[in-house]
């Protein structure tokens, strides 16, 4: 496992000053969410339009203001698909054996993705009407 500080220094996204550099990144294979962005197991078939993740990464959802953007990020083999309609499922995600998947988030810090295949979700909240979660 990884620390905060390790994973900074390796992919270049810094976060949020309260967010402790020595805490481990655990990694995970089940349901996680980070903010208003779910990472949900799916038994889905591989994507043949999936593009490997490059190093600089590749914005899932960006800020409404331009920051704050979840950004995906890879550790080995890892694929992308983006959905290219709108709703709430952003894309299918693709993570080898042996590779780890990162979200990384200014307010949120990283989160560890293990090997399998995700489903990248929007949240979305009830109020005075159907929107989606402001992050």
């Amino acid at each position: 496992m990884r620390t905060l500080a390790t994973l900074i220094a390796e992919h270049g996204v810094d976060v949020h000053d309260h967010l402790d550099r020595d805490d481990i990144v655990p990694v995970h294979d089940a349901l996680q969410f980070q903010g208003d962005v779910a990472v949900i197991p799916t038994l889905e078939p591989a994507q043949v339009d999936a593009v490997q993740v490059p190093a600089e990464g590749i914005p899932v959802v960006r800020g409404e203001a331009g920051g704050n953007t979840h950004l995906l990020l890879a550790s080995g083999a890892v694929s992308w698909s983006p959905v290219d309609r709108v709703g709430l499922d952003l894309g299918v995600l693709t993570v080898a054996d042996g590779a780890v998947g990162y979200l990384a988030h200014p307010e949120h810090g990283y989160l560890g993705i293990g090997p399998g295949r995700y489903v990248l979700r929007r949240q979305r909240e009830q109020a005075d009407e159907i929107r989606m979660v402001a992050d």
